[in-house]
């Protein structure tokens, strides 16, 4: 009995040790243990074109999890998974030891969007494998694959610099954040408010229910001014090329198209990328992750000689029907400025100045303006500075004039260099939006309008939250007389037979056009020299248009790193960009074809 009674003394005490003593630290670890804190990632609103077609979108995804406190060996659980799935064992260790210093029970991420093969082992195995789970998340998913990625741009998780910048706490670590593009400048939209589970676990950490939930708000959706079946038609032009491609509404200044080439997989992005896809992106020669449409600042070439035949006739400096002979070259102090065309054009007025392209022509017109009207016309017309597009990073291009030359290079302007600039050459850069932009200005009757692509932000119940349209930058006061000789001169570019631009000529639509072909001097680092100032025999190939010829609706531009000539190389595919345009135009709403098969199969 003394044996029993002491053994009973024993036992209260332990208890009372146990609840009273070390109760409240107890009861803290038990429901550590057994109750956890899950937090339900918000999904991201969705992107749609402007025919409501679906552009981006989340998809269901599984991440594999592992809390090492629910394993008694977790090096063996970590080979134990190893084994089921193939996967190499010093892979999951070195993950295993770097996440020792963590919060206790806090999940490590083994993998991120795992395949259907990787969710059902687990499953089967789980029993075998105490503390590894399944979480179901919303993962960001692109339709178009790389055809709209430079303007969708993409996401990915919240890096240190972008938690501590944040002003109030919206993010977590782990949570994904736009970081490229649409992505990134919408991110106030699209992305969702995070929710979050209190969560009963087994002994082996897996869930048995759910004892209170916040629910997740999803992001609002986002509508562009974007057609997909454009976008597709543009970036299938472009395949196996490098090069971009704009397409703007010339009345408002809406996006309807724009593509860089080559791109890159967003898709690649949203489920965590790869280091060594990183680095191959990053190191590759083509470039993939530039957007050449608003980063890429290229001599614009012939395609310039818009601005100059533009600055002239304002400014009273030509008649257009004065003509000039044009031997194959034109002479300034001891240097000799060819034409494209050696043997030269003959007898040229402006317009056939413009629909041929004549060079010697234009090296006059040059002369006649010097370099700082030139640059006073390219900047009217939007030319050397940034559009104001929403984008990180937009480049601006170079306009020079004297000024420029003084401040950056501490020399005067000498007249032998303002030839080069007169075709498009020398200092002077452009972007393809900001060609774009001048072609419909010139296309609208001079109203220069800042590019956009977002039309409407809703919510789901399609309430609109906040509302898009034209923004004027500025009215440049053109004479119509100038605008009639140039436009009438940019429809015989493409449609009369000497024109250079005669690849661009359809049948369906009529196009106006200038062709572009500028010297490079360098190519994939490796520098060209020759003697007549040809760099380069590989030059980038312009095609700057509008359509309809007679009344515009679309500015067209095409750039083609390295193509050659922009009659051959750029201008088809404005071609096929402008008929696809009015192609889906004209197209009958997708209800009424549907009526009229089934009417058909009634009648048959």
């Amino acid at each position: 009995m003394a044996i029993v009674a002491l053994a009973f003394m024993l036992l209260v005490g332990r208890l009372w040790v146990l609840q009273m003593l070390q109760g409240e630290r107890f009861t803290f670890l038990s429901e550590k243990n057994r109750i956890r804190l899950k937090k339900v990632p918000g999904t991201r609103g969705m992107v749609f074109d402007d025919r409501g077609k679906l552009l981006v979108d989340s998809r269901p995804s599984f991440d594999l999890l592992f809390v090492p406190e629910d394993a008694d060996n977790p090096p063996e659980t970590l080979r134990q998974l190893a084994r089921f799935l193939g996967w190499q064992e010093q892979d999951l260790m070195a993950l295993y030891e770097q996440n020792k210093s963590r919060p206790p029970f806090e999940e490590i991420v083994v993998d991120k969007d795992v395949d259907w093969r990787t969710v059902v082992v687990v499953e089967t195995h789980q029993l075998q494998l105490p503390g590894v789970t399944l979480r179901v998340r919303p993962r960001r998913s692109y339709p178009l694959n790389g055809m709209a990625a430079h303007l969708l741009g993409y996401v990915g998780e919240i890096n240190r610099a972008q938690l501590k910048a944040q002003s109030e706490s919206v993010y977590t670590s782990g949570d994904e954040i736009g970081q490229f593009g649409l992505e990134k400048e919408m991110e106030t939209y699209l992305r969702g408010q995070n929710g979050g589970q209190q969560v009963e676990v087994d002994a082996l950490g897996r869930r048995v229910g759910v004892l209170y939930e916040v629910p997740d708000v999803p992001g609002y959706n986002v509508i562009l001014t974007l057609d997909r079946e454009l976008q597709e038609t543009a970036a299938q032009a472009l395949e196996g090329k490098e090069g971009a491609i704009v397409v703007l509404d010339v009345h408002s200044g809406a996006v309807r198209a724009l593509v860089s080439a080559p791109a890159f997989d967003p898709n690649h992005f949203a489920r965590g990328i790869a280091a060594k896809e990183w680095r191959t992106l990053v190191t590759s020669p083509t470039r993939p992750l530039n957007n050449r449409a608003i980063h890429g600042q290229y001599p614009p070439g012939s395609t310039f000689k818009i601005v100059l035949s533009i600055a002239a006739l304002e400014e009273g400096l030509i008649r257009p029907e004065a003509t000039i002979f044009d031997p194959g070259f034109w002479v300034v102090g001891n240097r000799a400025f060819r034409d494209w065309k050696p043997k030269g054009h003959g007898t040229v007025d402006l317009h056939k100045a413009i629909v041929e392209s004549c060079d010697v022509y234009f090296y006059q017109v040059g002369q006649k303006l010097g370099v700082d009207l030139i640059a006073k016309y390219a900047r009217l017309l939007g030319l050397g500075e940034k559009t104001g597009i929403a984008f990180d990073d937009e480049k601006g291009g170079l306009i020079p004039d004297s000024q420029w030359k003084l401040k950056r290079f501490r020399q005067p302007w000498f007249p032998g260099e303002t030839p080069s600039v007169a075709i498009g050459q020398g200092y002077v850069t452009v972007t393809p939006l900001q060609m774009a932009n001048l072609m419909a200005a010139v296309a609208n009757g001079g109203t220069l309008y800042r590019p956009w692509y977002v039309q409407r932000v809703e919510s789901l119940d399609g309430e609109v939250i906040r509302q898009y349209g034209p923004e004027k930058i500025r009215s440049i006061p053109l004479k119509a007389t100038t605008l009639e000789q140039v436009h009438n001169a940019l429809r015989d570019v493409v449609n009369d037979g000497s024109g250079t631009g005669g690849s661009a000529r359809s049948a369906e639509i009529p196009i106006a056009g200038k062709t572009g072909t500028a010297q490079v001097a360098e190519m994939r680092g490796a520098t060209v020299k020759s003697e007549n100032l040809a760099y380069l025999i590989r030059d980038h190939a312009w095609f700057v248009s509008y359509a309809p010829a007679d009344k515009p609706e679309i500015a067209v531009v095409v750039l083609v790193e390295h193509g050659g000539h922009g009659g051959s190389a750029a201008a088809p595919l404005a071609k096929q960009v402008i008929e696809k345009y009015f192609a889906l135009k004209n197209a009958p709403p997708a209800e009424l074809k549907e009526a009229r098969v089934e009417e058909g199969n009634r009648a048959d």
